[in-house]
C-alpha cells in the first residue's frame, strides 16, 4: 500500500494517451516501443521460446490488449498486479501512456525470466546498449573529469556548481557539444553562456543561493533521483562529487531503479560497473574521480539507494510514505530527466505555462527537476518562450534539444 502526499492544489488535467493524443505519444507504443522489444531479441541469447514471446509483446502493441503479467518471484509483483486491475481487457494505445511505458518494461523483465532462478536470472536485457554507451563516452568522460577538477582546484564553488548542473541536465548528449569547440586543446573550454540559448527555463542562480547559504552547525544532504546510466550517470557522479568536495553539502543520497527499466535506466550495479570501468582508464583526471567516489560510497557519503516505487506507473504525489521520510532529509531534492519530470507531473496535459511550484507543491522539500524535453509534457514555461522556440523548432517538445532547469520551493 502507498500513501499520498498532498495533490498538486490545481485541477488535475487527463493523462497522455496514444490513442486519444496521436502524435510523438502514439508513435512511442506502436513505433518505438516494438523495436526496443526486438532489439532485446538481437542482442540477447534467449531461449526461442522467449525470443517468441517478446515478438507477440512487439506486434501486440499497436492494437491489442494488455498481456497479463505471469507469476514470477519479483518483489513488486504484487503491486503490479494492484497497478494492472484498472486496465483489464484494454489495449496498449488506450491506457495512460506511463502506465504503458512502465508495463511495457516490467514485462519484458517477466518474458525473460529476469526474476526466475536460472541462466537469465538478473541478466539486464539492456546491458550491451548500456556497455557500448559508456565506451563510446570515453572522450567526454575525460574532458569532463578535466573541468570538474579544474573547478575543484579553483574554489570556484558558483561557477562550477552552475557548470556541473548544466552538466547534468545536458548529460544524455556525448558527441562534447557541451563545449565551446571540438579540437582536444579547447575540450575544457566550458561556456556557460553558450549553454542558456537552448533552456527555456533556468532557476540555476537559485539553486546556487539555496545550496551558498551557509547554516551555522547545519550539515546539508541533497538526494538525486537518477535518469540514465552511460555518460549522463557519470555527469550526475560528477556533480555529486563536486557538492561534496566543495564542502557545499556533507551527505548525498543517490535513488536509482532496483531494476533495469526504460533501456537505460541506472541501477545500483550500474553505479559499480561504471566506478569499476574508471578504473580502466588511463587518465589521472579520471582516476582521481574514481577514488573520491570509492572513498564516499564506503564513507557514506554518497548512499547509493533503490525502491520500486522508481519503476512503478504511479505519479510523484503517490510515493510511499517510507520513501517520503527518505526525502523529507534532504535539503535539496534533484529530479533527473523527462520520464521522472512526466512523473512530477503526473503525465498530463498540463498547460505549459502553467506555474511549477504549483503543481509539485505536494513535496516537502525544495524541488530541482533537470529535464531535456522528450515527450509532450511541460510546466513552468513563460508563453513568450513557447511562442519563439515553437516558431523556430517545430519538434521542440520530443527532439532532446531543449532543457528545462526548474525549482520549486513551497511556501
Amino acid at each position: 500500500m502507498h500513501s499520498k502526499y498532498e495533490a498538486p492544489k490545481l485541477n488535475l488535467p487527463p493523462s497522455l494517451i496514444a490513442s486519444v493524443d496521436g502524435g510523438f505519444t502514439e508513435y512511442t507504443v506502436t513505433n518505438r516501443m516494438p523495436n526496443i522489444a526486438r532489439r532485446v531479441i538481437e542482442e540477447n541469447d534467449f531461449s526461442s521460446e522467449i525470443n517468441q514471446s517478446l515478438e507477440n509483446l512487439a506486434s501486440g502493441l499497436s492494437s491489442e490488449n494488455l498481456l497479463p503479467l505471469v507469476d514470477d518471484t519479483g518483489a513488486d509483483f504484487a503491486a503490479w498486479q494492484n497497478y494492472l486491475q484498472s486496465y483489464q481487457a484494454q489495449r496498449w494505445v488506450d491506457i495512460p501512456w506511463f502506465v504503458a511505458e512502465t508495463y511495457f518494461y516490467r514485462l519484458i523483465l517477466n518474458i525473460t525470466n529476469y526474476f526466475r532462478p536460472g541462466e537469465f536470472q538478473h541478466l539486464d536485457p539492456f546491458k550491451l546498449q548500456k556497455s557500448q554507451g559508456l565506451e563510446k563516452s570515453l572522450d567526454s568522460i575525460i574532458a569532463l573529469c578535466k573541468q570538474a577538477n579544474t573547478w575543484l582546484q579553483e574554489d570556484s564553488q558558483q561557477t562550477g556548481l552552475i557548470g556541473m548542473l548544466y552538466f547534468s541536465l545536458w548529460g544524455n548528449r556525448v558527441d562534447l557539444s557541451l563545449w565551446s569547440a571540438m579540437e582536444d586543446d579547447n575540450r575544457s573550454n566550458f561556456n556557460i553562456e553558450s549553454q542558456q540559448a537552448h533552456i527555456l527555463a533556468d532557476d540555476s542562480t537559485k539553486v546556487v543561493d539555496l545550496l551558498l547559504n551557509k547554516v551555522e552547525n547545519s550539515e546539508k544532504q541533497v538526494d538525486l533521483v537518477a535518469d540514465n546510466a552511460g555518460f549522463e550517470l557519470v555527469c550526475d557522479l560528477c556533480l555529486l562529487d563536486f557538492l561534496l568536495t566543495s564542502g557545499l553539502v556533507n551527505r548525498v543520497k543517490l535513488h536509482l531503479k532496483p531494476h533495469p527499466t526504460f533501456v537505460s535506466d541506472a541501477t545500483i550495479k550500474d553505479v559499480h560497473h561504471t566506478v569499476e570501468f574508471f578504473s580502466n582508464v588511463e587518465n589521472s583526471e579520471v582516476k582521481s574521480l574514481r577514488c573520491r567516489l570509492q572513498d564516499y560510497i564506503a564513507s557514506g557519503k554518497l548512499i547509493l539507494s533503490e525502491d520500486y516505487f522508481w519503476t512503478s506507473p504511479l505519479p510523484f504525489w503517490e510515493i510511499p510514505e517510507s520513501l517520503k521520510s527518505e526525502l523529507s532529509n534532504a535539503n535539496l531534492l534533484i529530479v533527473k530527466g523527462d520520464a521522472n519530470y512526466r512523473r512530477l507531473l503526473g503525465d498530463k496535459h498540463w498547460d505549459f505555462s502553467t506555474n511549477f511550484t504549483d503543481i509539485v507543491c505536494y513535496l516537502p522539500v525544495p524541488t530541482l527537476a533537470l529535464r531535456t524535453l522528450k515527450s509532450e509534457v511541460a510546466a513552468g514555461i513563460p508563453l513568450s518562450v513557447i511562442n519563439k522556440v515553437a516558431n523556430s523548432d517545430a519538434d521542440w517538445l520530443t527532439n532532446g534539444s531543449w532543457g528545462v532547469i526548474q525549482l520549486a520551493v513551497s511556501s
